[in-house]
């Protein structure tokens, strides 16, 4: 599918989208997982295949069939709402935009989004998204096959300070955190605490510790929570743009530019045809 032409229409369209997202998650109380839609659409990348990533595949039955993508029909139904009221935002767009408020509506940090992905109708195999069983080499090879770093596979980890594991979904249950529903760094200092009764502790949670490459971000975060908040929106932005190049105003401008050119010669020539 083709990539969308970001003017000043369609950045009005993402403004007002954006608006009615915050409304949205804010009375629905369904930032988590929105937030959990928009990683799972980009999770899937393959950096040297080229495939994958935020592209809005997860909107396809095929992919939302995928056992790591239990339960998030529902956040997908939720979005049809805004995507109706605006039609010319691509679900690609959407599903991330839908992902940096969910993190800025609960005090989360502000990241920054810039929109233009493409929708694609082919979705990846399964199997791309990282296990929750699974240990670190299990990580590194999910998210290095992503392009991202060991920084990246912790902050974005932080991730989990929003919301709870639900049995018929992971095969697990409970919240990380005291409070599901505001983003900070609780869920690093939950990690140092070691088992807390009535939290959760996933064995991918529980090697951020074990690690000592991984160790070192988590004590970091535990104790300076803008660090975190600095990292996280960076390795979020990076998550939200694998295979994606934003369009730069400088190169809107020179298609604007190279089609007005062809309209002006266009005219002289057919001026030129029809001249007696």
């Amino acid at each position: 599918m083709a990539a969308p032409v970001v003017d000043a229409e369609y950045l009005k369209e993402i403004e007002k989208a954006r608006r009615d997202l915050r409304a949205l998650i804010s009375s629905k109380n369904c930032a988590p997982i929105m937030l959990r839609l928009a990683w799972h659409d980009a999770g899937t990348y393959d950096a040297k295949k080229k495939t994958g990533g935020p592209n809005g595949s997860i909107s396809n039955e095929e992919e939302l069939k995928h056992s790591a993508n239990n339960g998030l029909k529902i956040a997908v139904d939720l979005c049809e709402e805004v995507k109706a009221k605006y039609p010319k935002i691509t679900y690609a767009d959407l599903y991330q935009l839908a992902g940096v408020v969910a993190v800025e509506v609960t005090g989360g940090p502000t990241i920054d989004f810039v929109p233009g992905r493409k929708d694609s109708s082919e979705s990846p195999e399964e199997g791309r998204l990282p296990d929750a069983k699974q240990g670190s080499l299990h990580l590194r090879d999910v998210f290095y096959r992503m392009g991202l770093t060991n920084k990246d596979i912790v902050a974005l980890s932080g991730g989990h300070t929003l919301g709870r594991a639900h049995q018929d979904r992971s095969g697990f249950d409970g919240p990380w955190t005291s409070n599901p529903l505001k983003f900070d760094n609780s869920y690093f200092k939950e990690l140092l605490k070691g088992d807390s009764q009535g939290l959760l502790k996933l064995p991918t949670d529980k090697v951020l510790v074990e690690d000592p490459e991984f160790c070192r971000y988590v004590e970091l975060y535990a104790k300076d929570e803008d660090a975190f908040f600095e990292d996280y929106a960076a390795s979020h932005k990076k998550l939200s743009e694998l295979g994606f190049t934003p369009q730069t105003k400088g190169s809107a401008r020179l298609v604007q530019s190279v089609f007005g050119m062809i309209v002006v010669v266009a005219a002289l020539l057919l001026s030129f045809l029809y001249e007696d």
